[in-house]
């Protein structure tokens, strides 16, 4: 009876575990992982420079914008030279491009990347020249100027070529500099939007929920699928970070539908937590068509009257395999996994079977091929 009693509490003991075990929520993360504040934001900066400077792999002489950009330079700095005799081959016309957050004050140094917009091999051991940096108003936000690095090199001889990465684009860490600020007042602001990464209304009523159960009050809603109105609480007015700190480290349980990605130009697979098969019977086989074309020679004997007859001739092979039914459910994602497993497809052939299975109406999650 004792021993009974004991094996009833066990079983008593291990129904409330798993019971436990299925009530937990999906993994928490912190709301500034999933999301981001308004106003809080980085600018594109825009900027077309020269860099000199370069062991002859610069642009050719037919790239005459960048002949013409030197004359200008030149001439601005009262040297007078004619274009039509400039050798531009230590030295290459590319784009800047650089990244400023809404917080950059002047005098902030920004990482920049240089590109080539002409027919240069190599932007090794480069340096840009002073170029300037414009937003999308016009107006020039930051100066760029530096050493270039790469992450790769390229070697030429007469025959024979070698590359490493690309070396038509570098970057010039801390090679600009900002010279104006954006003229935005981060906490003159009476209220703050959170932008969900991945639109889902489950996770941004919850996201909601949660800002109005750590601030004590109605202050926060969610606005749709992806965005959530924070209302700054009184004693937040014009110091706003303490709140952005606070807000940004909570942490909620996020939603999403069931999905399967595919990239079909590497044979990529991805399959979301909440993906389901229903019970559906499976027979995947390869088809293999081998075509080989070949010629036959026939020659006419010595000193015949005959004439050389090529004929060709072709070798088709065909190749099927045998699968046999198998048997696929997935009420969770590993039992979705093994099952899929079991029929022995690579992901090529996945990505078909997939395709099947929501076809068939088994699949049930949103397949998605980028």
């Amino acid at each position: 009876m004792k021993l009974t009693g004991i094996r009833c509490y066990l079983h008593f003991l291990a129904a409330i575990v798993l019971v436990a075990g299925m009530a937990l929520p999906a993994q928490a993360v912190r709301i500034k992982d999933i999301a981001t504040f308004s106003g809080v934001r980085d600018n594109q900066l825009i900027g077309y420079g020269l860099v000199v400077g370069l062991s002859g792999t610069g642009d050719k002489n037919k790239v005459a914008f960048t002949t013409s950009s030197i004359s200008n330079m030149m001439d601005r700095m009262g040297v007078a030279v004619d274009p039509s005799k400039l050798k531009v081959k230590n030295v290459a016309s590319v784009m800047v491009t650089a990244r400023m957050p809404v917080s950059a004050k002047p005098g902030t140094r920004l990482d920049v990347t240089v590109s080539s917009v002409g027919d240069a091999t190599s932007l090794l051991g480069g340096v840009l020249l002073q170029t300037t940096l414009k937003g999308i108003d016009g107006k020039t936000y930051s100066l760029a100027q530096g050493s270039v690095t790469l992450g790769g090199y390229t070697a030429d001889g007469v025959a024979a070529r070698t590359q490493k990465n690309i070396t038509t684009v570098g970057i010039i860490p801390g090679g600009g500099i900002v010279e104006r600020s954006i003229p935005f007042q981060f906490n003159d602001q009476d209220s703050l939007t959170l932008n969900l990464r991945s639109a889902d209304f489950s996770t941004a009523q919850q996201m909601a929920e949660r800002l109005n159960s750590a601030m004590g009050g109605p202050f926060a809603r969610a606005v749709d699928a992806s965005s959530v109105s924070l209302a700054v609480p009184p004693h937040y007015k014009n110091n706003l970070v303490p709140l952005m700190a606070s807000v940004e480290n909570l942490e909620i349980s996020p939603d999403a539908p069931a999905k399967v990605v595919v990239d079909e130009k590497t044979g990529t697979v991805v399959l979301g937590r909440d993906v389901r098969i229903s019970r559906a019977a499976v027979a995947h086989g390869n088809l293999q068509i081998t075509v080989q074309e070949s010629e036959l020679v026939s020659q006419p004997g010595p000193f015949s009257q005959g004439q050389t007859v090529v004929t060709p001739q072709t070798d088709l092979n065909t190749r099927e395999e045998n699968r046999r039914l198998m048997m696929v459910e997935g009420a969770t994602l590993q039992e979705l996994v093994d099952g899929l497993n079991a029929i022995g497809a690579t992901p090529r052939d996945l990505i078909s079977i997939l395709r099947t299975l929501q076809a068939s109406g088994a699949l049930h999650a949103a397949l998605e091929v980028i």
